[in-house]
């Protein structure tokens, strides 16, 4: 019987295998990792060192703390993980100096045939290796981690839950943060009144046209005290497809 491969496969190139699957293996996505829908293979880098030490780093040309992963065992690493993985895979590194991962990235990713990606330690990688190779830089906001294994795990459990056959209720993917390009709304559940505190009377009123503008209330507002940058986009968005009757006066 041929073997059936799953619809969408991440390779990780890493220092640390054993850090995977970790998290990953747990929750829906161990659930979908065991039933195939997802794969997960790791490279380990040092592998590709080429003397007895297998020493994958060096000093920096033009001096400065910390060491610098080599281009060369570098390159063998994603040689190995594309021959794998096919060309049409996304190659990605894991870095602060990347661009900020987005739900609508995640959703490209999920979509395609799974992903590639590089884990840096110390202070990065050789940056000719990452041209050469026309690698994309994703970060997943201002600061900085041990190494890319934890940004790693993020961005596949993202990938992951939009697959097909993983999160039990589709609906319950288009309520969430980022996917209106605003942040969720609120949730409660029993008891209805703890601690003196009482769920929102509009949320027992079994009106539903009410509930639905309650959240869409609520997901505005907080999206707009808390992240003034996604309200900005947000707004600039919806007037751009607003009627021209509809849009307001400057």
């Amino acid at each position: 019987m041929a073997e059936v491969r799953p619809i969408w496969n991440a390779r990780v190139l890493t220092l640390f295998p054993e850090m995977f699957p970790g998290s990953l293996g747990l929750s829906l996505a161990g659930q979908a990792l065991g039933a195939g829908i997802w794969g997960l293979e790791t490279v380990d880098i040092r592998e590709f060192a080429r003397d007895k030490h297998q020493t994958v780093d060096d000093a920096p040309f033009g001096g400065g703390p910390g060491m610098v992963m080599r281009p060369d065992v570098i390159d063998a690493a994603i040689g190995k993980a594309v021959e794998e993985s096919g060309p049409a895979t996304p190659l990605i590194y894991l870095t602060p100096r990347g661009r900020l991962l987005t739900q609508a990235r995640v959703g490209e990713l999920a979509r395609g045939p799974g992903v590639v990606l590089l884990c840096g330690r110390y202070e990065g990688v050789d940056q000719r290796v990452l041209d050469a190779r026309r690698v994309e830089e994703i970060s997943l906001g201002d600061f900085v981690l041990s190494g890319g294994e934890p940004a790693a795990t993020a961005l596949i459990d993202a990938c992951i839950r939009l697959l097909p056959g993983v999160v039990g209720r589709a609906e319950s993917l288009t309520e969430e943060s980022f996917e209106r390009g605003l942040l969720e709304y609120p949730h409660y559940t029993r008891p209805q009144v703890w601690q003196d505190r009482a769920v929102p009377e509009v949320l027992v009123s079994g009106h539903h046209e009410k509930i639905d503008a309650w959240r869409r209330d609520q997901a505005e507002t907080v999206t707009r005290e808390r992240r003034p940058e996604l309200w900005s986009r947000y707004t600039a968005a919806r007037n751009e497809n607003a009627a021209p009757g509809d849009r307001p006066s400057i």
